[in-house]
């Protein structure tokens, strides 16, 4: 089966339209009725007007499909970078939301061309200088500020009430919020959450192919119908879009320059945190393709900083490689990058031919859509598997969410890696190698031999890796590390990332050798490796 999988690979462009229009294209509509309402959720807890996540999507699908590198990715708006938006247009706009939203959309042009950058510069392995504990960290952190924030529009409270608060203090007003609630809209709210939840415990597979954010919204729609809420609710409990067609235009300003350290900040933020996500996410769908295909992560880089750049002007969400509707287009049977295209083909249409039926979604049962992705970052479960990992990696995690949920984003990662540079200092790194493994290739009939020396963490695996991209598939590689002081987890990690691209040729082989004479710092298989 397998040898099978390997020979055959869709094909690519027109050909591939036209060998897989039906698999991509009802992939494509699935995705669509994922992304629809998660799109408007994400764009209205982002302060955006709702409208502009749709936009995003639509960008996302119908531009970018033809630039990017990667087969399988879905390209829109992410729950992750909620935070960040959001706090964008709060501090350009002290007050002024729509003043907010374009000078955020201004420092976000500014982050696409960045990431397009990125790209030329081959800068896709960005994302193997970050700690992983310490971006799973920042995810889950970014979760819980999710979860603080929605749980007001949940309970359509008075958006008065959790103004200006931040997460923890959010968090601490949950049984205010609750004293507030209005009694039809919570309802909702709280019955789509535990549709949201539940969903995935249902066992018939013919059921479970229908998205849950599908049931939600046939639940809530006629639920807001006949409680008539449009005469019996305040106006913030339905979602607004108006007219998509007059909304677009030239919508950003860059008049936000003026504030330097602002406009800074976000740009970094929006570009770095975009592409880490963006990049993450291409690695874990390329290990899903069934058909063993490698994307070109610079080529994608510049597919979304191209769709950011455009975004923006118009007024739209930034967009990275989603991860969750990624997941269900590759479980959906897609083939190809067309089913990203229809599935911004179907929101166009849809939004063109169907935005009443928008503005007929309770606010709450999007806030439960997006408490759902919260819940997912920080799960409990994200706590547990940090620890078996490892004790350092979870004090890296928990250090990272500390910072994070009490200054920004930005102090939140620089603590991770700067406690993970301290571990490492602490476990026998040579302070000569923090950045910069010795490392030695060697050639003799069909072998490469790749010695690492010394010590093999986060911080100088670029230098690893760039050695590691320039061996031609083909051949059997052995990587040794028996002269290394310290393998950290990311490093194990990263290698066996490496093992599964590079056997994906045929005739290729890895063997990783010299652990033998290392302590792994917990069971897990790919924990951090000291020398004995």
């Amino acid at each position: 089966m397998n040898s099978n999988i390997k020979k055959y690979i869709p094909a690519d462009g027109l050909a591939g339209l036209k060998e897989n229009f039906k698999t991509d294209a009802i992939s494509g509509f699935i995705v669509f009725l994922l992304a629809l309402p998660l799109s408007l959720g994400i764009a209205k807890a982002s302060e955006f007007p709702p409208v502009m996540g749709l936009l995003t999507a639509i960008i996302g699908g119908v531009l970018v499909s033809f630039f990017m590198g990667s087969r399988l990715t879905i390209k829109g708006p992410a729950a992750g970078l909620i935070v960040i938006v959001a706090g964008s247009v709060a501090e350009f706009g002290q007050g002024d939301n729509v003043l907010g939203w374009k000078l955020a959309l201004g420092a976000m042009v500014v982050a696409g061309i960045v990431q397009i950058l990125f790209g030329v510069f081959k800068l896709g392995k960005l994302a193997d200088f970050f700690p992983l504990s310490a971006i799973h960290g920042m995810l889950a952190a970014i979760g819980i500020i999710i979860i603080a924030k929605q749980i007001p529009v949940l309970l359509n409270d008075d958006p008065l009430l959790g103004k200006g608060k931040g997460p923890i203090e959010l968090l601490a007003n949950i049984p205010n919020f609750i004293m507030n609630l209005d009694p039809k809209a919570s309802f909702i709210g709280v019955v789509s959450l535990a549709i949201m939840i539940g969903w995935p415990y249902i066992k018939n597979k013919s059921i479970k192919m229908i998205p849950a954010p599908l049931v939600v919204l046939l639940f809530a729609i006629p639920c807001e119908l006949f409680m008539h809420f449009k005469e019996t609710e305040p106006a913030y409990a339905l979602v607004k879009i108006g007219n998509f067609v007059d909304s677009l235009g030239m919508n950003a300003s860059f008049a936000g320059v003026s504030q330097t350290g602002v406009f800074v900040k976000y740009v970094i933020m929006f570009a770095l945190v975009g592409t880490l996500e963006s990049l993450l996410t291409v690695k874990a769908i390329d290990l899903l393709d069934p058909f063993k295909r490698k994307s070109d992560m610079n080529k994608d880089l510049i597919a979304v900083g191209i769709g950011n750049t455009f975004a923006a002007f118009l007024g739209g969400l930034p967009m990275i490689s989603e991860v969750a509707r990624s997941s269900s287009n590759v479980n959906n049977g897609a083939k190809t990058r067309w089913a990203n295209f229809f599935h911004g083909v179907f929101i166009l249409l849809f939004v063109l031919l169907a935005a009443p039926i928008l503005e007929m979604i309770p606010n709450a049962a999007l806030a439960a859509m997006l408490i759902t992705v919260g819940i997912k970052l920080a799960h409990p479960k994200e706590f547990i598997h940090t620890f078996q990992i490892g004790k350092e990696q979870l004090a890296i995690f928990l250090v990272t969410i500390f910072f994070t949920l009490f200054e920004d984003l930005l102090v939140g990662i620089a603590a991770g890696i700067v406690l993970k540079m301290i571990i490492h200092l602490f476990n026998g790194t040579p302070l000569n190698s923090m950045f910069k493994a010795p490392t030695l290739v060697s050639f003799e009939g069909n072998e490469y031999l790749v010695e690492i020396d010394k010590a093999a963490v986060f911080t100088n695996y670029l230098g690893v890796k760039s050695k590691l991209d320039a061996i031609p598939p083909g051949f059997n590689v052995t990587i040794d590390l028996k002269k290394t002081k310290l393998v950290d987890h990311s490093v194990m990690e990263n290698l066996e990332h490496f093992k599964h691209d590079y056997e994906s040729h045929d005739n290729s082989s890895v063997k990783i050798i010299g652990l033998d004479d290392h302590k792994p710092l917990s069971s897990h298989p790919l924990s951090s490796r000291k020398a004995k």
